[in-house]
This record gives structure tokens, C-alpha cells and sequence, in this order.
């Protein structure tokens, strides 16, 4: 006990960003905004693209760290309770994601063509969209996006809460918590997966109202676990390196960080190959549009593009033990499939709305500009807390663990 004593004690008040890093964060942050305000004034329907992209990806980035959370609490898994913060940082964003998300609403005729003036003439004339009439009508679209935010939010919240509170507890309550984290995590996870199937319906899928698939939930849970696994290890590897979590996490941690990354960007792989083939195979003429569109022309490097990144690059980097075990390496596979999942992101949302890819020097500063508010946030998040969770029952099994 005297070892993890220190080593909690060393974490106590260690610095998770300078303030040439929040200077530039803020930098970005600016420059961002105002990109976003030129851009709605000479080229609206780009901007909102962005918008929806950014707003979409990085919620997915926050719910991915609520979501790990949930899995190693139901899981009771120990190796990871070092790093435990980093998730909790990333899920302490939902409810701050969850504004810029709202904000696609007033975007939505850009957007959405269900929401365009005479488009319902266009749907009752249609078998296939006159039974969607009931469900895409802009009054219910809005409601569904509010309580899916507001749950999710709820549920980081409340999940926060309790972390913080085990931090206090003495040695006897620490249980207590631990169980009533766990019963939060099981609700959310039965609540995630219908929530999150439906906002992907929403938001993603309803750009164009003719298109259906039945693996897209599935895909989009992929792209957004994949995601947030490199962002953990990202943030895992910088804190290590920095010398905050160096006490604390050792190969052992980023073995199993790798490994995890290497897993998913392979099941992203696989569902991503499943759902191109049932389409071409099934052939129907309500699910090939979008497969059309996407390998034809100037789509076709962005379509090609996407699954290089977001597979074939951590497949070949992350084959090895070493690779696995190695921050620099580590580091750069997330930071590969971090920019692969935002184009995933993008290859779904822009070739719905725009007639070609517009990626660019708008593109790169809303991004930025998201960046930096997400670095602030979740920096705040860190610092708010002991890097270490001092209480959690499993902590002095992972401050032991060999892999």
C-alpha cells in the first residue's frame, strides 16, 4: 500500500497543460469561430457540413469515453483503472459536445432535403418515403435530438459525480460507489444502444431520406469506439510522456491500449467491407445511390482513402508486441485513426449535400477550432481531479499489471 500511497500522492497536482497550450488552444478556438462566420456568409451549405461533421465526430469522441467507462465497470476489468481519468475526461465533454450538436438545427434545410419547403408533397408520392413521413417531420426530429443529448448528458453527469465522490470516501464507502458506477453503467449501455442507432438514423442517415441499411448503426458505433479508443491512447501516451501518468502507466497499459486500438480498427474494417458488399450484392435500387456516388469521381481518393486509414495504416503499424509497447508508435497509429474517423465522418455527411469534395482551409480551421475547445475542456476535466482514482477498489491491480 505504501507504493500506491506515492504514486497517488505524486499525481496529486500534476500539470495536464501549459499555458503555451491554452494560448493556442484559444488561438484555434477564435480562428475557428471566425471561419465558421465568413464561411455561413459565402458558402452556407460547405460550412454546415462542417459543422455537422465536427459537431457529430467529436460528441462521438466524448460518448466513446462515457462508453468505455461503462464496459470496464460492467466488465470488472482492473488494468485499466491508471488510466481512468482519460476516459472520465472525454466523458465529462458529452454535455459541452452537446451544444455545438444542437446547433445543426438551424441548418437543417442546408442539410436535410425532408426539411425543405414542398419536399412532403415529394415523400406522399413515394411508397418508400411516405412511410417515413411520420418519423422525419421537423418537430419530432427536434425533440429526438434534445433527449438524446439531455440522456447522455444525464448519464455523464451522474457517472462524474460518483467517480468524484469515491475520491472522498473512506475506505469502506469506496465499495459503495464502485457498485452504484456499475449500475449507472448498465442502464446506459441498454439505453446507448437504442439512442445512439436512432441519433444515426437522424443525423447521418436521414441526409438522404431514400437510402436504408441495415448495418449502419453498427458502423457508425464502430467508427466512434474506434475513434475513442486512439483518443485515449492518445491522451494515455502524452500524459505518460509529459510525465504526469509515467508512475503509473507502464508497457503493460499501452500493450493493452494497442492491442485494443489493433482489434477495433479491425472490426471497423469488417463491418465497413460487410455493409459495401451486402449493398453491391443485394443491388436494390433504394441502397446503391449511396455507394454510386461515393466511388465515382472525385469521391472515389476520399472512399479509398478512409479504410487506409482507419485500418490498413494500424493493421501493418500494430502487427507487433513492440509496435504495441512503444509510445511513439502508439501515438502515431491514434493519431492515424483519429484522422481517419473524421474522414469516415465526412465521406458519409458531404457527398449527401455537396457535389464534391471541398476539403480546404475552412475544413482545417472549424476542425482546429473544435480541437481547441475539446483540449480546454477535457484539460479541465484532468485537472479537476487526481490523475489517479485513490479510491477504486481495483487500482492496486492495476498499478501491478504485467501483461
Amino acid at each position: 500500500m505504501s507504493e500506491i500511497t506515492a504514486k497517488t500522492e505524486s499525481l496529486e497536482t500534476a500539470p495536464v497543460r501549459t499555458r503555451t497550450a491554452t494560448g493556442v488552444a484559444l488561438a484555434l478556438v477564435v480562428m475557428g469561430a471566425a471561419a465558421i462566420t465568413l464561411g455561413l456568409r459565402f458558402d452556407a451549405s460547405r460550412v454546415w457540413v462542417d459543422l455537422l461533421v465536427d459537431g457529430y465526430y467529436f460528441l462521438s469522441l466524448a460518448l466513446a469515453g462515457l462508453f468505455f467507462l461503462a464496459i470496464k465497470y460492467l466488465a470488472s476489468a482492473g488494468w485499466w483503472t491508471a488510466v481512468r481519468r482519460v476516459p472520465e475526461a472525454l466523458m465529462s465533454l458529452v454535455p459541452v459536445a452537446a451544444l455545438p450538436m444542437l446547433a445543426v438545427w438551424f441548418g437543417r434545410h442546408a442539410l436535410y432535403p425532408w426539411t425543405r419547403p414542398g419536399y412532403p408533397r415529394i415523400m406522399a408520392t413515394e411508397p418508400a418515403l411516405a412511410a417515413k413521413a411520420a418519423y422525419l417531420n421537423e418537430p419530432f426530429f427536434l425533440v429526438r435530438m434534445v433527449l438524446f443529448l439531455g440522456v447522455w448528458s444525464v448519464f455523464a453527469v451522474l457517472l462524474r459525480r460518483a467517480s468524484l465522490a469515491q475520491d472522498g470516501q473512506a475506505q469502506d464507502g469506496k465499495h459503495h460507489q464502485h457498485r452504484r458506477m456499475v449500475r449507472l453503467s448498465a442502464g446506459f449501455i441498454v439505453v446507448f444502444a437504442v439512442t445512439f442507432s436512432l441519433a444515426s438514423f437522424d443525423w447521418l442517415m436521414s441526409l438522404d431520406p431514400r437510402w436504408t441499411s441495415t448495418l449502419f448503426a453498427v458502423h457508425t458505433f464502430a467508427g466512434l469506439f474506434l475513434a475513442g479508443i486512439a483518443a485515449i491512447t492518445l491522451i494515455v501516451v502524452r500524459l505518460r510522456r509529459g510525465g504526469s501518468l509515467a508512475a503509473a502507466v507502464g508497457g503493460s497499459h499501452l500493450h493493452d491500449l494497442g492491442k485494443l486500438l489493433f482489434a477495433f480498427s479491425i472490426f471497423w474494417a469488417y463491418i465497413w467491407v460487410c455493409q459495401y458488399l451486402l449493398i453491391w450484392y443485394g443491388n436494390l435500387s433504394e441502397e446503391i445511390p449511396y455507394y454510386v456516388v461515393r466511388t465515382r469521381g472525385a469521391w472515389l481518393p476520399l472512399f479509398i482513402l478512409i479504410p487506409v486509414l482507419n485500418w490498413l495504416v494500424p493493421f501493418l503499424v500494430l502487427l507487433s508486441r513492440a509496435a504495441k509497447r512503444n509510445p511513439r508508435v502508439l501515438g502515431g497509429a491514434a493519431v492515424v485513426v483519429l484522422a481517419g474517423g473524421w474522414l469516415n465522418v465526412y465521406g458519409i455527411v458531404a457527398p449527401a449535400v455537396l457535389p464534391g469534395p471541398r476539403l480546404g482551409v475552412i475544413e482545417l480551421l472549424i476542425t482546429a477550432g473544435y480541437a481547441g475547445l475539446f483540449f480546454l475542456a477535457a484539460t479541465r476535466s484532468l485537472g479537476r481531479a487526481p490523475l489517479l482514482a485513490r479510491n477504486d477498489p481495483f487500482l492496486p491491480e492495476s498499478l501491478r499489471h504485467h501483461a
